[in-house]
């Protein structure tokens, strides 16, 4: 539950005009009863991010994203609900009341800001060592001769650990931190036999911030013959390796197109450095689906520029499974005859990058070239082999023009026969083959296998809602004209709207209705602290109908719709009557009323 009572949250979104907020951000067209712009959550060209000033709430025909003044400050700032609430109420000048928050999360809310300071203290200590130090002028010399300006080390904040092995402890003490703080932040290690040891030393040191641009931990790269080569700080209170990305925080606010998935940071630090802002790595462990859900906040589109080994092969086609998990289109950046970004750059320029860029290929072509390395297509034997797996492969591309697309062109390019390899993606298709294993791949089964059992599945619990369910339309179209309400009484009631995420927010709508004569849909969203909840709630009641028509077909489309949901219901009712024949025989009355319904709508 919030930390404050609904009406504090009531008074706060009332003085926190959703057109204000969302214009700091975004340039609006004003039209109809709408303010009109490209979404900041994805990259788009022509606009389809709707704003209503009467209903206080957005949303997106491109990618969905919607809810109201809270949700937009949580999406776009990655705030909690408590935080989103305090900065609305810190901007419209509202004294909060005292949380009513336990001790122990109050003591847990503290304890990881005192962990954050700590880490921004270290941040500035190692890059003073880096830039103002004789200690430092090797790892200086160092990141010039990768080519980083001295901008770019501001910029990102890079520094250096001293060779000392508690340089950073003696440093920390005095500014007041326990030895306790200190393990539990990740920067030294305690032990009775060595004391106080610094995690990082004789490393140039790269910070990694969370999505609000606050240092939560490190990442350090040795400047002598130690190993590992690349260290990570351990994961604390503040640093969860699975749910941040280096670089998100600058790149979720790019205008490049996409987000590009680089290996390591200093990948991503030359790539931001050449122009390309919208470039991110994760930290130390694969990529996850945790990581695929921060970026489909952000954009539907993701370019993978992993290093062109066979590490890194294997690392894209697991991330190709995963992104495609969550529904994010991928394409993949062909790097050779160089490993990396980083070493393509500084070879062949950024220009030659961008078309790279331009010309990456699609996550199934990039699929479909792997499997081909397995197997030898001059022997017969082995091409019909291929041609069975790229059949399982195309068989699960859902859109019949992609699909054939494909067919054509894999067909092509590999010398198979058309029309055989149609009837055998048709035949696949038929089978069904849609397991997970099958569909994604053994790596990505795991790890959905894996997030399945600790309970983290990507969706939770829910598909994306169907724009075109009927019952979420007709509840669209009565939160945008409060008529229906008064209307439809006594022909649809919530009951009518039976899926249970849809009832809920029909019962709370209808309660409204019968208080105050009217609704307010931006109200709903108070209810729920997660964001991806709030999204979900917001995209039932979505600000404005996904059509125009003139009056008769206005009225034409609502009798069909209200038929719609009223039979859906009734069939869906049926099956629980069977030993109840009174109720039985009522439904069915019912059912044969509801085909002569007609109701006038342009005139009521």
């Amino acid at each position: 539950m919030p930390y404050y009572s609904d009406d504090v949250i009531e008074e706060i979104k009332s003085r926190n005009d959703i057109i204000d907020i969302i214009g700091q951000n975004v340039s609006f067209k004003h039209t109809g009863n709408s303010y009109v712009a490209c979404c900041p959550f994805h990259h788009e060209k022509t606009p389809s991010f709707h704003v209503s000033r009467d209903k206080q709430m957005y949303h997106c025909f491109g990618c969905g994203v919607g809810g109201n003044v809270y949700t937009y400050v949580m999406e776009y700032e990655n705030f909690t609900f408590p935080e989103a609430i305090k900065y609305l109420a810190d901007r419209c000048g509202y004294q909060l009341p005292e949380q009513d928050v336990s001790a122990e999360q109050k003591a847990k809310d503290n304890y990881k800001n005192l962990l954050k300071e700590m880490n921004k203290s270290a941040a500035a200590y190692f890059h003073y060592l880096l830039m103002k130090t004789e200690h430092g002028k090797t790892a200086r010399e160092y990141l010039k001769n990768r080519g980083f300006t001295e901008e770019t080390i501001n910029n990102f904040g890079m520094g250096y650990a001293d060779i000392y092995q508690n340089d950073l402890y003696q440093y920390l003490k005095k500014k007041g931190y326990t030895d306790e703080q200190l393990k539990d932040s990740g920067l030294v290690e305690i032990s009775e036999k060595k004391g106080a040891v610094d995690k990082f030393w004789n490393r140039v040191m790269v910070p990694i911030l969370d999505i609000n641009g606050k240092v939560i931990a490190f990442g350090g790269r040795v400047l002598g013959d130690a190993k590992p080569k690349y260290l990570n700080t351990k994961e604390t209170a503040v640093f969860d390796k699975s749910h941040n990305l280096f670089a998100m925080n600058i790149a979720r606010r790019s205008k490049k197109r996409g987000i590009i998935i680089c290996e390591g940071y200093m990948d991503v630090i030359a790539m931001h450095q050449a122009g390309f802002d919208n470039a991110v790595a994760s930290l130390g462990t694969a990529f996850t689906l945790g990581h695929a859900n921060i970026i489909k906040r952000y954009t539907e589109e993701v370019y993978l520029a992993y290093d062109s080994d066979g590490a890194g092969t294997n690392a894209t086609l697991k991330a190709i499974g995963i992104l495609r998990e969550v529904g994010l289109t991928t394409r993949v950046i062909d790097m050779k005859p160089y490993k990396d970004p980083d070493e393509f750059i500084k070879n062949l320029g950024k220009e030659a990058y961008e078309d790279r860029i331009k010309n990456a290929v699609t996550g199934t072509v990039f699929e479909i070239d792997t499997i081909a390395t397995g197997f030898n297509i001059k022997d017969p034997e082995d091409k019909i082999k291929f041609t069975k797996e790229v059949a399982k492969r195309l068989s699960y591309i859902d859109e019949p023009v992609a699909r054939h697309s494909y067919i054509d062109a894999v067909a092509e390019k590999y010398n198979l026969d058309k029309d055989g390899l149609k009837a055998m993606v048709t035949k696949y298709g038929t089978l069904a083959l849609n397991s997970s294993e099958e569909r994604y791949g053994v790596q990505a089964f795991a790890v959905n296998e894996a997030n399945r059992q600790n309970g983290s599945d990507s969706s939770n619990g829910r598909s994306s809602p169907d724009k075109n369910n009927p019952q979420r339309l007709l509840l669209t179209w009565m939160t945008n004209d409060v008529r229906l309400f008064k209307l439809l009484e006594g022909i649809i009631s919530e009951e009518d709207f039976y899926e249970e995420d849809i009832h809920n927010v029909a019962c709370e709508l209808y309660k409204q209705y019968r208080e105050k004569g009217t609704v307010t849909p931006s109200s709903i969203l108070n209810y729920y602290e997660d964001v991806d909840d709030q999204r979900h709630v917001a995209s039932i009641m979505q600000t404005e109908l996904p059509f125009e028509m003139d009056d008769d077909e206005k009225e034409k489309a609502l009798n069909d719709l209200i038929k719609k949901v009223k039979m859906n219901y009734i069939d869906w009712k049926l099956p629980q009557c069977t030993d109840d024949a009174e109720q039985f025989q009522k439904l069915i009355v019912l059912k044969a009323k509801v085909s002569k319904l007609h109701i006038s709508y342009n005139n009521g």
